[in-house]
């Protein structure tokens, strides 16, 4: 399926995850509208790509649907904008949970409400929303995150189901770890990360492009006939109960 004159519009495009989206999918022929709420790194990842760039609070409807207008056309939304603040469920602020549910929740609803007269409009339109592990392993320390890329499964799922009469189709991508400038303060303790990469069956934590490169199917042909699909692109982490164990038993 060719991508030439398809537009994708990708949010959190200012860094990690959602900048390596940006640039895999420019490179396949997609212009690139890169939305962050910083305005600078929207604007870097857009010059890097030879696209369009734009400053956005996803959870602002009344935004989203004036950056909707300045629109012509849009084949493909990839919601990635979120927020990852650490805290104890024993402790956490209500503000703070409702902010990251607002974001990672609540910001891929408005940004398909308010694109769906164009997604409706094109061809083989499709939505991609990125949820994480957390969304089937609870992460404990984190709070609402994990609620919230349950949620956004969820929504992915029931967007599948009521979008798919407009011939829009919509799939998550789930990664595991990844090393991004979120993570960098984690990745950057040697031995912690020695621990961790000896739990992924693939060896390593992700790259940025690692789950780049995994959203260009759902946003082809190749994937007309898949919706509501979860794909967990996390190196087997997911999968890999018996190495827990064995760390637990292991010696310290």
């Amino acid at each position: 399926m060719t991508t030439h004159g398809r537009t994708a519009v990708v949010t959190g495009a200012g860094r990690g995850i959602g900048a390596a989206i940006a640039r895999r999918l420019a490179s396949d022929g997609f212009h690139v509208v890169a939305v962050d709420l910083d305005g600078e790194l929207a604007e870097q990842t857009a010059q890097a790509v030879a696209g369009t760039s734009a400053q956005l609070d996803v959870t602002d409807k009344d935004a989203a649907v004036a950056f909707a207008s300045t629109l012509f056309r849009v084949d493909a939304l990839v919601n990635n904008a979120g927020i990852f603040p650490p805290a104890p469920i024993a402790d956490v602020d209500p503000a703070q949970f409702r902010k990251v549910m607002d974001v990672n929740v609540l910001g891929p609803l408005i940004m398909t409400q308010a694109l769906l007269p164009l997604l409706t409009e094109a061809a083989g339109a499709a939505i991609v929303n990125i949820a994480s592990i957390a969304a089937k392993l609870v992460t404990p320390g984190t709070a609402a995150y994990s609620p919230s890329k349950s949620a956004v499964v969820s929504l992915t799922k029931l967007c599948a189901v009521e979008l798919a009469n407009r011939g829009i189709r919509v799939n998550a991508i789930a990664p595991g770890g990844v090393r991004t400038e979120g993570t960098a303060t984690v990745s950057t303790d040697v031995e912690r990360e020695a621990r961790f990469n000896a739990l992924v069956p693939a060896g390593r934590r992700a790259a940025p492009d690692d789950i780049a490169d995994a959203v260009p199917f759902f946003l082809s042909s190749d994937s007309r006939y898949v919706t509501g699909q979860v794909l967990y692109v996390d190196g087997g982490l997911s999968e890999a109960t018996i190495n827990y164990l064995r760390a637990a038993q292991s010696a310290h």
